[in-house]
Protein backbone atom coordinates (compact mmCIF):
# COMPACT_ATOMS: atom_id res chain seq x y z
CA UNK A 1 0.00 0.00 0.00
CA UNK A 2 2.58 2.37 0.70
CA UNK A 3 4.86 1.55 -2.65
CA UNK A 4 1.42 2.45 -4.12
CA UNK A 5 1.11 5.87 -2.43
CA UNK A 6 4.13 6.81 -3.23
CA UNK A 7 3.96 5.76 -6.70
CA UNK A 8 0.97 7.64 -7.36
CA UNK A 9 2.39 11.00 -5.57
CA UNK A 10 5.75 10.44 -7.75
CA UNK A 11 2.91 10.77 -10.74
CA UNK A 12 1.10 13.44 -9.43
CA UNK A 13 4.53 15.73 -8.86
CA UNK A 14 5.44 14.77 -12.59
CA UNK A 15 2.04 15.43 -14.20
CA UNK A 16 2.78 19.22 -11.92
CA UNK A 17 2.69 22.27 -13.93
CA UNK A 18 5.90 24.33 -12.57
CA UNK A 19 7.32 27.31 -12.95
CA UNK A 20 10.43 26.92 -12.10
CA UNK A 21 12.89 29.64 -13.30
CA UNK A 22 10.25 32.11 -14.62
CA UNK A 23 10.03 35.01 -13.13
CA UNK A 24 6.52 36.58 -12.73
CA UNK A 25 4.95 39.84 -12.19
CA UNK A 26 1.37 39.81 -10.06
CA UNK A 27 -0.22 43.72 -10.11
CA UNK A 28 -2.34 44.28 -7.25
CA UNK A 29 -1.30 41.00 -5.31
CA UNK A 30 -1.89 42.30 -1.68
CA UNK A 31 -5.13 40.90 -1.71
CA UNK A 32 -7.71 38.98 -2.90
CA UNK A 33 -7.18 37.74 -6.85
CA UNK A 34 -3.66 39.12 -6.94
CA UNK A 35 -2.87 37.58 -3.73
CA UNK A 36 -4.21 34.21 -5.21
CA UNK A 37 -2.51 34.48 -8.20
CA UNK A 38 0.80 35.34 -6.83
CA UNK A 39 0.61 32.38 -3.88
CA UNK A 40 0.23 29.76 -6.91
CA UNK A 41 2.81 31.10 -9.13
CA UNK A 42 5.42 30.97 -6.05
CA UNK A 43 4.33 27.88 -4.55
CA UNK A 44 4.67 26.22 -8.12
CA UNK A 45 8.45 27.72 -8.43
CA UNK A 46 8.13 31.03 -10.00
CA UNK A 47 9.85 34.35 -8.72
CA UNK A 48 7.30 36.48 -8.50
CA UNK A 49 7.53 40.09 -8.01
CA UNK A 50 4.73 41.37 -5.43
CA UNK A 51 3.06 44.39 -6.33
CA UNK A 52 0.81 46.37 -4.21
CA UNK A 53 0.24 49.87 -3.88
CA UNK A 54 -1.32 49.36 -0.70
CA UNK A 55 -4.62 51.56 -1.53
CA UNK A 56 -8.30 51.28 -0.80
CA UNK A 57 -10.43 50.09 -3.64
CA UNK A 58 -11.37 53.42 -4.51
CA UNK A 59 -7.52 54.61 -4.93
CA UNK A 60 -6.58 56.41 -1.97
CA UNK A 61 -4.20 56.04 0.43
CA UNK A 62 -1.04 53.72 0.38
CA UNK A 63 0.61 51.17 2.46
CA UNK A 64 3.50 48.78 1.82
CA UNK A 65 2.00 46.53 4.56
CA UNK A 66 -0.42 44.07 1.87
CA UNK A 67 2.53 43.32 -0.26
CA UNK A 68 4.67 42.49 2.27
CA UNK A 69 2.38 40.03 3.61
CA UNK A 70 2.21 38.13 0.61
CA UNK A 71 5.82 38.36 -0.03
CA UNK A 72 6.41 36.64 3.66
CA UNK A 73 3.96 33.90 2.93
CA UNK A 74 5.79 33.00 -0.44
CA UNK A 75 8.86 32.82 1.34
CA UNK A 76 7.20 31.13 4.48
CA UNK A 77 6.08 27.94 2.09
CA UNK A 78 9.84 28.14 0.42
CA UNK A 79 9.25 29.99 -2.42
CA UNK A 80 10.79 33.03 -3.84
CA UNK A 81 9.45 36.87 -3.93
CA UNK A 82 10.07 40.48 -3.63
CA UNK A 83 7.65 43.36 -3.12
CA UNK A 84 6.94 46.17 -4.93
CA UNK A 85 4.46 49.30 -4.00
CA UNK A 86 4.52 51.71 -7.09
CA UNK A 87 1.23 52.33 -8.96
CA UNK A 88 1.03 50.44 -11.80
CA UNK A 89 1.06 54.27 -13.59
CA UNK A 90 4.54 53.35 -13.22
CA UNK A 91 4.79 50.42 -14.60
CA UNK A 92 8.32 50.12 -15.57
CA UNK A 93 9.57 50.71 -11.99
CA UNK A 94 7.75 47.85 -11.40
CA UNK A 95 9.15 45.99 -14.59
CA UNK A 96 12.44 47.28 -13.23
CA UNK A 97 12.27 45.22 -9.97
CA UNK A 98 12.09 42.71 -11.74
CA UNK A 99 14.81 42.69 -13.49
CA UNK A 100 17.17 43.97 -10.69
CA UNK A 101 16.06 41.28 -8.31
CA UNK A 102 15.65 38.37 -10.36
CA UNK A 103 16.89 39.17 -13.53
CA UNK A 104 14.15 39.25 -16.06
CA UNK A 105 10.31 38.78 -16.58
CA UNK A 106 8.12 36.23 -17.94
CA UNK A 107 4.85 36.42 -16.90
CA UNK A 108 2.82 39.82 -16.36
CA UNK A 109 -0.84 39.41 -14.52
CA UNK A 110 -2.18 42.77 -14.83
CA UNK A 111 -4.83 42.32 -12.32
CA UNK A 112 -4.87 45.80 -10.32
CA UNK A 113 -7.60 47.88 -10.36
CA UNK A 114 -10.50 49.95 -8.49
CA UNK A 115 -13.71 50.83 -8.25
CA UNK A 116 -15.91 54.75 -8.29
CA UNK A 117 -19.63 53.30 -9.17
CA UNK A 118 -21.37 56.04 -10.06
CA UNK A 119 -24.27 56.44 -12.09
CA UNK A 120 -23.48 58.24 -15.71
CA UNK A 121 -25.58 60.76 -14.84
CA UNK A 122 -23.55 61.65 -11.37
CA UNK A 123 -20.16 60.90 -12.47
CA UNK A 124 -17.22 62.94 -11.99
CA UNK A 125 -14.54 63.60 -14.06
CA UNK A 126 -12.04 62.33 -11.47
CA UNK A 127 -14.27 59.37 -11.49
CA UNK A 128 -13.57 58.31 -15.16
CA UNK A 129 -10.33 59.24 -15.34
CA UNK A 130 -8.93 57.52 -12.57
CA UNK A 131 -10.29 54.33 -13.24
CA UNK A 132 -9.05 54.80 -16.77
CA UNK A 133 -5.67 55.35 -15.63
CA UNK A 134 -5.49 52.42 -12.98
CA UNK A 135 -7.40 50.22 -15.42
CA UNK A 136 -6.07 50.97 -18.85
CA UNK A 137 -3.16 52.88 -18.37
CA UNK A 138 -1.71 50.80 -15.42
CA UNK A 139 -1.72 47.82 -17.41
CA UNK A 140 -0.49 49.32 -20.86
CA UNK A 141 2.21 50.69 -18.92
CA UNK A 142 3.47 47.58 -16.69
CA UNK A 143 3.05 45.53 -19.86
CA UNK A 144 4.89 48.05 -22.49
CA UNK A 145 8.13 48.37 -20.20
CA UNK A 146 7.34 44.40 -20.22
CA UNK A 147 7.07 43.76 -23.89
CA UNK A 148 10.56 44.29 -25.73
CA UNK A 149 12.25 41.84 -23.00
CA UNK A 150 9.47 39.26 -23.53
CA UNK A 151 9.91 39.56 -27.62
CA UNK A 152 13.45 39.85 -26.93
CA UNK A 153 14.28 36.61 -25.32
CA UNK A 154 11.22 34.82 -27.28
CA UNK A 155 9.32 33.94 -24.64
CA UNK A 156 6.11 35.84 -22.75
CA UNK A 157 2.67 35.06 -21.11
CA UNK A 158 0.74 38.17 -20.25
CA UNK A 159 -2.73 37.93 -18.50
CA UNK A 160 -5.24 40.48 -18.62
CA UNK A 161 -8.22 40.88 -16.18
CA UNK A 162 -11.44 42.59 -17.45
CA UNK A 163 -15.11 41.90 -16.02
CA UNK A 164 -18.42 40.86 -16.74
CA UNK A 165 -19.34 44.68 -16.73
CA UNK A 166 -16.96 44.94 -19.74
CA UNK A 167 -18.15 42.28 -21.45
CA UNK A 168 -22.23 42.73 -21.08
CA UNK A 169 -22.17 46.02 -18.91
CA UNK A 170 -23.68 47.36 -15.88
CA UNK A 171 -25.45 49.66 -14.21
CA UNK A 172 -23.80 52.41 -12.68
CA UNK A 173 -20.03 51.32 -13.95
CA UNK A 174 -19.90 52.68 -17.31
CA UNK A 175 -15.76 54.15 -16.32
CA UNK A 176 -15.49 50.34 -15.05
CA UNK A 177 -17.33 48.63 -18.05
CA UNK A 178 -15.31 51.44 -19.88
CA UNK A 179 -11.93 50.31 -18.69
CA UNK A 180 -12.61 46.86 -19.31
CA UNK A 181 -13.77 46.63 -22.23
CA UNK A 182 -10.41 48.40 -23.35
CA UNK A 183 -8.13 45.96 -21.92
CA UNK A 184 -9.89 42.87 -24.21
CA UNK A 185 -9.21 45.34 -26.79
CA UNK A 186 -5.59 45.68 -25.89
CA UNK A 187 -4.60 42.02 -25.31
CA UNK A 188 -6.52 40.98 -28.50
CA UNK A 189 -4.01 43.17 -30.31
CA UNK A 190 -1.15 42.17 -28.49
CA UNK A 191 -1.56 38.75 -28.94
CA UNK A 192 -1.81 39.40 -32.69
CA UNK A 193 1.84 41.53 -32.45
CA UNK A 194 3.53 39.23 -29.89
CA UNK A 195 2.46 35.31 -31.55
CA UNK A 196 5.69 35.50 -33.57
CA UNK A 197 8.06 36.25 -30.26
CA UNK A 198 5.85 33.27 -28.22
CA UNK A 199 4.64 35.99 -26.26
CA UNK A 200 0.90 35.16 -25.98
CA UNK A 201 -1.70 37.12 -24.19
CA UNK A 202 -5.22 36.32 -22.93
CA UNK A 203 -8.10 37.79 -20.72
CA UNK A 204 -10.16 36.43 -18.14
CA UNK A 205 -13.28 38.03 -16.73
CA UNK A 206 -13.14 36.28 -12.83
CA UNK A 207 -15.82 36.53 -10.46
CA UNK A 208 -14.38 36.08 -7.28
CA UNK A 209 -14.61 37.69 -3.57
CA UNK A 210 -12.05 40.41 -3.01
CA UNK A 211 -12.35 43.96 -1.72
CA UNK A 212 -14.12 44.90 -4.64
CA UNK A 213 -17.07 42.16 -4.71
CA UNK A 214 -17.59 42.59 -1.52
CA UNK A 215 -19.35 45.68 -1.72
CA UNK A 216 -21.77 44.30 -4.04
CA UNK A 217 -21.97 40.71 -3.44
CA UNK A 218 -23.95 39.08 -0.29
CA UNK A 219 -21.26 36.68 2.21
CA UNK A 220 -22.46 33.33 1.14
CA UNK A 221 -21.74 34.19 -1.93
CA UNK A 222 -18.34 35.53 -1.51
CA UNK A 223 -17.31 32.35 0.50
CA UNK A 224 -18.43 30.20 -2.73
CA UNK A 225 -16.37 32.69 -5.19
CA UNK A 226 -12.88 32.26 -3.94
CA UNK A 227 -10.48 33.94 -5.38
CA UNK A 228 -8.43 29.93 -5.41
CA UNK A 229 -11.06 28.99 -7.65
CA UNK A 230 -9.45 31.60 -10.55
CA UNK A 231 -6.01 31.11 -9.78
CA UNK A 232 -5.61 28.10 -11.55
CA UNK A 233 -6.66 29.27 -14.67
CA UNK A 234 -4.60 31.71 -14.66
CA UNK A 235 -2.01 30.53 -13.55
CA UNK A 236 -2.40 27.27 -16.97
CA UNK A 237 -2.24 30.08 -19.50
CA UNK A 238 1.00 31.74 -17.93
CA UNK A 239 2.50 28.48 -18.37
CA UNK A 240 5.09 27.21 -21.19
CA UNK A 241 3.04 24.65 -22.12
CA UNK A 242 -0.28 26.24 -23.05
CA UNK A 243 -0.37 27.53 -26.64
CA UNK A 244 -3.75 29.59 -26.10
CA UNK A 245 -3.50 32.90 -27.63
CA UNK A 246 -5.76 36.31 -27.78
CA UNK A 247 -8.78 34.42 -25.91
CA UNK A 248 -11.22 35.29 -23.52
CA UNK A 249 -12.41 33.31 -20.07
CA UNK A 250 -14.89 33.90 -18.10
CA UNK A 251 -13.91 32.06 -14.52
CA UNK A 252 -15.68 31.80 -10.90
CA UNK A 253 -16.76 29.30 -8.66
CA UNK A 254 -14.90 26.17 -10.18
CA UNK A 255 -16.99 27.34 -13.05
CA UNK A 256 -14.32 27.72 -16.75
CA UNK A 257 -15.59 29.03 -20.50
CA UNK A 258 -14.59 30.79 -23.30
CA UNK A 259 -16.34 33.44 -25.20
CA UNK A 260 -16.46 34.24 -28.72
CA UNK A 261 -18.26 37.04 -30.73
CA UNK A 262 -21.61 35.75 -32.63
CA UNK A 263 -22.65 37.47 -35.38
CA UNK A 264 -25.76 37.28 -37.60
CA UNK A 265 -26.02 36.65 -40.91
CA UNK A 266 -27.13 39.80 -41.44
CA UNK A 267 -28.74 41.42 -44.98
CA UNK A 268 -26.24 42.97 -47.49
CA UNK A 269 -27.92 45.43 -49.56
CA UNK A 270 -25.47 44.49 -52.77
CA UNK A 271 -25.82 47.00 -55.71
CA UNK A 272 -29.05 48.04 -54.64
CA UNK A 273 -29.57 51.83 -53.21
CA UNK A 274 -31.40 52.18 -50.01
CA UNK A 275 -32.55 53.89 -47.27
CA UNK A 276 -33.74 53.85 -43.23
CA UNK A 277 -36.90 52.25 -45.02
CA UNK A 278 -35.13 49.34 -46.56
CA UNK A 279 -33.05 49.20 -43.53
CA UNK A 280 -36.01 49.03 -41.04
CA UNK A 281 -38.01 46.14 -43.65
CA UNK A 282 -35.04 43.96 -43.53
CA UNK A 283 -34.20 44.38 -39.42
CA UNK A 284 -35.77 40.85 -38.38
CA UNK A 285 -33.12 39.42 -40.87
CA UNK A 286 -30.22 41.78 -39.62
CA UNK A 287 -31.03 40.83 -36.04
CA UNK A 288 -31.76 37.14 -36.84
CA UNK A 289 -29.24 34.96 -34.66
CA UNK A 290 -30.19 31.20 -35.63
CA UNK A 291 -28.24 30.51 -38.60
CA UNK A 292 -25.00 32.84 -36.61
CA UNK A 293 -21.53 33.23 -37.73
CA UNK A 294 -18.64 33.05 -35.83
CA UNK A 295 -15.79 35.85 -36.87
CA UNK A 296 -12.34 34.91 -35.34
CA UNK A 297 -10.62 37.72 -36.40
CA UNK A 298 -10.83 41.07 -38.16
CA UNK A 299 -9.85 39.64 -42.13
CA UNK A 300 -13.73 37.03 -41.48
CA UNK A 301 -15.41 40.04 -40.07
CA UNK A 302 -14.57 42.02 -43.22
CA UNK A 303 -15.48 39.64 -45.24
CA UNK A 304 -18.99 39.96 -45.72
CA UNK A 305 -18.90 43.75 -46.02
CA UNK A 306 -16.32 43.40 -48.98
CA UNK A 307 -18.54 41.14 -50.54
CA UNK A 308 -20.18 44.00 -51.95
CA UNK A 309 -17.22 46.25 -53.33
CA UNK A 310 -17.84 44.31 -57.05
CA UNK A 311 -21.45 45.10 -56.91
CA UNK A 312 -21.55 49.05 -56.72
CA UNK A 313 -24.92 50.64 -55.60
CA UNK A 314 -27.45 51.86 -58.30
CA UNK A 315 -28.51 55.54 -58.53
CA UNK A 316 -31.21 56.81 -56.10
CA UNK A 317 -31.67 56.21 -52.30
CA UNK A 318 -28.28 57.80 -50.69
Amino acid sequence: MANDSASKLANELANELRYDGRVAIVTGAGNGLGRAHALLLGARGAKVVVNDLGGDIHGGGKSSAAADQVVAEIKAAGGSAVANYDSVEDGGQIVQTALDHFGGVDIVINNAGILRDSSFAKMSADDWDLIYRVHVLGAFRVTHAAWPHMRNQGYGRIVMTTSAAGIYGNFGQANYSMAKMGLIGMANTLAIEGAAKNVLVNTIAPLAGSRISETVMPPQMLEALKPEYVAPLAAYLCHESSTENGSLFEVGAGFHAKLRWERTRGHHFQGQAFGPEEVAQRWQEICDFDDATYPKNIGESLMSIVQGVNSPFSQGKP
